[in-house]
């Protein structure tokens, strides 16, 4: 049971009204994280002005993104995540093997190479991310990258540990 009182979408006011509304609407449910920043009006807008941002995203695609968050949450052992994420990945088209696959080893994903590279490097700077090096970069620039891609792909998968810390202290016991 949650050790914090979060707002329900009957009880909640604008803008968090909206917001709970939209999330629902869009995506079949309100994630737990996003349950949790009703708490906070600047919280779940900072939030939703994020999903809202990636969802649209020019060069970092639904696949990968989804790819990112479901590895992340499931390294760190945030349970509540990694199902509704692997849901992601399956309506993307993957099978239960690809996801177990990537799992093993990201440069199995099903996904375009530049993605994979991409994939590889953001689980290499959530893990250890002194380990980084100038050649990381290089790679990822020879694949077409850009900086900007590159920062938000690795704030993507940052933001995906955080959500986790959040959700873990204050025993939000839903899915992402």
């Amino acid at each position: 049971m949650a050790i914090i009182k979060t707002v329900t979408l009957e009880a909640a006011e604008e803008p968090v009204k909206e917001i709970l509304e939209t999330a629902q609407k869009t995506m079949g449910t309100i994630p737990g994280p996003m349950e949790l920043a009703s708490v906070s009006p600047w919280m779940i807008e900072t939030l939703w002005a994020s999903v809202q941002y990636f969802s649209k995203h020019p060069n970092l695609g639904f696949g990968l993104l989804s790819a990112i968050r479901y590895l992340v949450a499931r390294e760190s052992d945030f349970t509540f995540c990694t199902g509704f994420n692997k849901n992601f990945l399956l309506l993307q088209g993957m099978t239960e093997e690809d996801i177990d696959k990537m799992a093993a080893d990201p440069l199995q994903a099903p996904l375009e190479d530049k993605d994979r590279a991409m994939l590889a490097f953001v689980l290499k700077a959530v893990r250890t991310p002194d380990a980084v090096e100038a050649v990381d970069m290089e790679k990822l620039h020879d694949l077409g990258w850009l900086d900007s891609d590159i920062l938000e792909a690795t704030a993507h998968g940052a933001n995906m540990i955080s959500s986790g810390i959040l959700m873990k202290t204050f025993k939000m016991d839903v899915s992402c």
